[in-house]
């Protein structure tokens, strides 16, 4: 008895969901980017508007005064969408894990003189509340924003802010000898040392903005593009130079984040500014409205970990390459600040 097995070929129907068909002009293959993306902003069928804002409907564009023809102009040139994303940050965290096992199973934290740990929490475990304030920032703009495009990339960078904080935490409890005393003495320090009271003051400012991509651009922008420079490069590498290599082991993860969090950050300030005249201009106004104020509330905390001279020069080499980076999306700081004088 003789059996032939044959095969079939099954030709697939479409290439992709209908509503992203619809959106790339065509049945076409999509990327699961785009399958995770494109088309899933809820638009029709609300039941009420929101009690506490009836002028707005529940979803609404105009909740920001920038205006789009097409919201989901916005790509993450990360190309992250759930999947992806976990992906990424689970083998961070593992590499993370295993920085942390080293500083404490060496002693790198631990065995510093106590005036020196001291000094390192002073300075470090108070941006856990600088975190937890990005994490509530982001949940605003992905609540109010509009546009799964931006919404789900600020979901995601939401949750990074949070697990920074919790790696600031784990730096505090390595500093004391998992006592906790490091981290209440940073809360301390934070609602109380005259050294974060600017900053503290301008974080709570941006919990307050209405308008959700402002507020996007005061966060993550403005305050994490002056912010992260000076703590994750300039004081890093100067407490690894007077402590040694754990404090860059343990700020690994927030150093490699935020090159990689620019290139979101940078296509979605490009992408509105190239939108039209008055979107640059708009976000220009933003930028040099808050720039100022996150220099000045960043001056006492540069001039306490570097000292006067090296504080200037540090906060004017951060802003010059703040001032470039903005520039080249298309958003003109000099005109802005004109157009704020007149």
């Amino acid at each position: 008895m003789q059996i032939d097995i044959k095969t079939s070929a099954v030709q697939q129907i479409r290439q992709t969901f209908s509503h992203v068909a619809r959106r790339l002009g065509g049945d076409k293959p999509a990327s699961r980017y785009q399958e995770a993306t494109l088309e899933l902003q809820p638009e029709d069928n609300f039941h009420y508007r929101p009690l506490w804002e009836p002028e707005f409907a529940l979803y609404d564009k105009g909740r920001t005064a920038i205006r789009m023809n097409d919201w989901y102009a916005f790509k993450d040139p990360r190309q992250y969408y759930y999947g992806t994303y976990t992906i990424t940050r689970s083998r961070q965290q593992d590499t993370m894990e295993k920085n942390i096992e080293f500083v404490s199973k060496r002693r790198l934290l631990s065995d510093l003189p106590a005036e020196v740990k001291a000094h390192i929490a002073a300075l470090m475990v108070p941006l856990r509340h600088v975190e937890w304030a990005a994490n509530t920032n982001n949940c605003f703009v992905t609540g109010y924003g509009w546009g799964t495009a931006i919404t789900q990339a600020t979901m995601f960078h939401s949750m990074d802010r949070l697990g920074i904080a919790q790696y600031l935490s784990r730096l505090g409890v390595l500093l004391d000898g998992n006592q906790g005393t490091s981290l209440l003495d940073g809360k301390e320090r934070w609602l109380g040392s005259p050294t974060w009271q600017g900053l503290r003051r301008m974080v709570e400012d941006t919990m307050v903005v209405k308008d959700w991509f402002e507020t996007y651009v005061a966060q993550n922008v403005v305050l994490d593009g002056l912010l992260y420079p000076l703590f994750y490069r300039h004081i890093d590498q100067r407490l690894t130079q007077q402590c040694g290599p754990g404090i860059g082991m343990l700020n690994e993860f927030a150093s490699t984040w935020f090159d990689e969090s620019n290139r979101w950050v940078d296509a979605t300030l490009k992408t509105a500014a190239s939108e039209s005249t008055e979107n640059a201009a708009l976000l220009g106004q933003w930028i040099a409205k808050w720039r100022p104020q996150v220099l000045d509330a960043l001056q006492p905390l540069a001039i306490e970990a570097l000292g006067a001279n090296d504080a200037e020069s540090a906060l004017r080499e951060i802003a010059e390459a703040f001032d470039a980076r903005v520039l080249k999306q298309g958003v003109s700081l000099a005109s802005a600040v004109e157009a704020i004088h007149d």
